[in-house]
């Protein structure tokens, strides 16, 4: 802060409001906790808060164990969605929603400590746009898991653009600004950390140590993760499109080279064409490459159909207004 740059873009000290985006999918064995905690952290601090659960379709009892948090807690507002429409639509549901100065986005796992919320908030009265927390250790997750998150930011964050922070989640701080901007964004299909990544603006991280979840169970199995990898493979990046173009590219220059000897072999020294084997080999060989390379696009321009019909993000069921902010309009 001795620098006069970051004195001038640090923020005044007037009246905040901060509002905390959580997405809720099935979590009533661990919600009174991690309210528990957030509400103390929020008391520390001074500032006027605002708490937005955002209900994805929830099929236990989380609806109702938010309703009673909310008959305590003046602060709290429940989006209630018509149906589950997956974590990346709840988080912007969130943000639409939200109207305080700084918002904060966390999982309601109490994997990542809302403890941390504190340092968020001083990095961004002191300019920063966006605060997001990266992960030094992930407690609780298989090994496999481990690999396979880490080779999947290496890769996004060589291929795509713009580059995305490593071993990052949804836990942030992002100023209304930034937030603003994310609300322009109404693609369909939604990576939300390309999207964090992607509206620029000052940002830090802040290292920290993920905790093992709480209670209950993880909502992302394998096969949830692979198409979640997919979402933002093909959301930012066209470098699968590449990869299919050269590969059929070689393969091509492979087989004219191939029939070229094959051909040049017969006239000169009258050897027969290769036999049904080799034949059966060839054919599938290049049948596999095609189907590859089509499935690639196809991927494409699935994504390219469904945003075309530009539907609705999501609806919502009901909107219970936190008390505190009933007699004052939301901007949609």
């Amino acid at each position: 802060m001795n620098d006069p740059e970051e004195r001038q873009s640090a923020r005044p000290e007037p009246e905040v409001l901060i509002s905390a985006v959580v997405p809720v999918y099935n979590e009533e064995a661990v919600l009174r906790e991690f309210h528990k905690r957030l509400a103390a952290v929020l008391a520390s601090l001074a500032v006027t808060a605002e708490v937005i659960y955002v209900n994805d379709g929830s099929t236990d009892r989380s609806l109702a164990v938010l309703q009673d948090l909310q008959a305590g807690d003046p602060r709290i507002g429940i989006i209630d969605l018509s149906r589950n429409f997956g974590k990346e639509v709840a988080l912007t549901a969130g943000l639409d929603h939200s109207r305080g100065d700084a918002v904060i986005v966390i999982d309601a796992d109490l994997q990542d400590p809302p403890e941390l919320i504190p340092e968020f908030l001083r990095y961004w009265k002191e300019g920063y746009e966006a605060v997001y927390g990266r992960r030094a250790a992930r407690d609780g997750e298989s090994n496999l898991k481990k690999f396979t998150a880490y080779a999947f930011y290496r890769f996004m964050q060589n291929v795509g653009r713009p580059s995305i922070p490593p071993d990052t989640g949804d836990f942030r701080l992002l100023g209304r600004r930034a937030v603003e901007s994310l609300k322009s964004f109404r693609e369909q299909h939604r990576f939300m950390k390309g999207l964090f990544a992607w509206i620029g603006y000052r940002q830090k991280e802040v290292l920290y140590l993920r905790d093992r979840r709480y209670a209950g169970k993880t909502k992302w199995n394998y096969w949830r993760l692979w198409n979640f990898a997919l979402e933002g493979i093909t959301s930012f990046t066209i470098f699968p499109l590449k990869i299919a173009s050269y590969f059929g590219l070689i393969t091509a220059i492979g087989a004219f080279c191939s029939a070229f000897y094959i051909v040049y072999k017969t006239l000169m020294y009258g050897d027969p064409v290769a036999g049904y084997p080799s034949l059966m080999t060839v054919i599938l060989f290049l049948g596999g490459v095609q189907l590859i390379t089509l499935g690639i696009a196809g991927e494409y321009i699935g994504r390219i159909f469904n945003e075309t019909k530009r539907r609705p993000l999501y609806f919502v069921n009901n909107y219970y207004h936190s008390r505190a902010s009933e007699d004052k309009s939301i901007e949609r």
